[in-house]
């Protein structure tokens, strides 16, 4: 497909691309940044960039632009801040692109768009706009939209350690393993949908509303998107090292333990004795009792051709 083909019959169009050098290969990001842009050109998708860098208040870039009339935002990185941008668009009347180039890719992954950078510039012009549902966790005084998943104990405490240590900082395997010893199992108080009651002693309550998360582990189905749904996994019969052979198991694409109950929710409320740490799409948000409320239908998405077949009709655009 040539340039001239590409840019066939579309309309010049304004794009606030949301880029992170540090995703994807060391060193690669300037050049792969002046080809996203060529590639979004021969589109006719017109892009203002914004670099990520430590420390950026993404919510904000997001305000300010749609303030300022933008109403399509293309991330080019990874899931966090992809997951960063879709909470602070959710609810808006502005369309989500992806570009995956980070180390997991899951909602990338959960949408059907591909690795390959052309064909996923492809997509915002060719794919179809879909309307996700967004998780709402509320903790303490913290209150914060999710798109993938929202864990309440263990997982929760390993996060951080267990993020750097994928990403390449080896020194943080000895913070996983200190971490893995010490975190003592709590009672887990849940309701849901303010009807049935779980109290249970357990390591690991985890709330997913995409399709794929972590190593590529598939928490729900193929419309858990889009279905007006929270997938509840409790895990409540593993032990640590259970819970540790599952998660290598998992990402090496081994079968589903029959252990975990699984619940579907439009709400759940997660009490824990003691308080455990919460993280919502590798946030954290605190420590003691979780609200959690899906919120339907209100983040629009460019979604590949598998998420097309999955999606709902009435929640096409």
């Amino acid at each position: 497909m040539n340039t001239g083909s590409r840019s066939t019959n579309y309309r010049r169009k304004r794009v606030k691309l949301i880029f992170n050098p540090s995703s994807g290969e060391a060193g690669e990001s300037p050049v792969q940044l002046m080809d996203v842009i060529s590639e979004m050109q021969a589109w006719k998708l017109i892009p203002e960039a914004y670099l990520v860098e430590p420390g950026s208040d993404l919510p904000t870039v997001v305000q300010e632009a749609f303030e300022q009339g933008m109403r399509m935002f293309v991330v080019c990185g990874g899931d966090g801040t992809i997951d960063a941008v879709a909470g602070a668009l959710a609810g808006r009347r502005a369309t989500l692109g992806i570009i995956p180039t980070g180390t997991r890719n899951n909602v990338a992954i959960s949408l059907g768009i591909p690795a390959d950078i052309p064909a996923a510039i492809a997509i915002l012009r060719t794919g179809r706009r879909i309307k996700l549902d967004v998780g709402i966790a509320a903790c303490g005084e913290i209150r914060r939209p999710f798109l993938e998943a929202c864990s309440v104990g263990l997982f929760s405490a390993l996060f951080p350690a267990a993020d750097d240590f994928q990403h390449g900082n080896l020194a943080r395997l000895g913070d996983f393993l200190s971490t893995l010893v010490a975190s003592p199992p709590a009672e887990m108080h849940l309701v849901l949908d303010d009807k049935q009651e779980i109290q249970t002693l357990c390591h690991v309550v985890l709330v997913t509303n995409m399709p794929y998360i972590g190593p590529h582990y598939q928490a729900g189905s193929a419309v858990s998107f889009n279905d007006g749904l929270l997938d509840v996994l409790l895990f409540a019969d593993l032990s640590k090292l259970d819970l540790l052979g599952y998660a290598i198991q998992t990402a090496g694409g081994g079968p589903e333990d029959d252990r975990i109950q699984r619940y579907q929710v439009r709400r759940v409320d997660i009490d824990t004795q003691p308080a455990m740490p919460v993280m919502a799409d590798g946030v954290a948000l605190g420590e003691g009792p979780l609200r959690i409320r899906v919120r339907r239908h209100t983040l629009a998405v460019m979604a590949g051709e598998t998420a097309l077949k999955a999606a709902a009709p009435s929640v096409q655009a």
